[in-house]
């Protein structure tokens, strides 16, 4: 009888049952957790849209350069197929935050409420 694959099997149900504990399921998140998750989402998000902005405005630059290099040439070359206009998607707001204007200002719908009339004393 060989002792290898014997040792083989002993090392590998030793592993499989050290590994159990981790497999444990982990608690749920606090809600702190949830709120840094979501702005973190939020500000990847925008990290994202601002760097498609700044793409974009690299290629409008890189393709005036081109037709322009093409004019002075003497070709007429156009476009192709017409874009989009580069949208800059503006500063960062984190999820759940009022805009800064917004705040500042008081709503005019909701009048101040009235004193409440003092009690008489008998």
């Amino acid at each position: 009888m060989r002792i290898a694959p014997l040792i083989a099997l002993l090392v590998g149900l030793s592993t499989a049952a050290a590994s159990l504990p981790v497999a444990a399921k982990l608690p749920t998140l606090s809600d702190e957790a949830k709120t840094k998750a979501a702005e973190a989402a939020a500000k990847t998000a925008w990290s994202d849209k601002v760097a498609g902005f700044q793409l974009c405005k690299w290629q409008d630059r890189s393709a005036g350069n081109y037709f322009a290099g093409m004019k002075q040439a003497g070709k007429d070359v156009k476009p192709a197929v017409t874009t989009a206009a580069c949208v800059d998607p503006g500063p960062f707001v984190a999820p759940g935050a009022a805009p800064v204007a917004a705040a500042a200002t008081p709503s005019p719908a909701a009048p101040a409420p009235a004193p409440a009339p003092a009690a008489k004393k008998s």
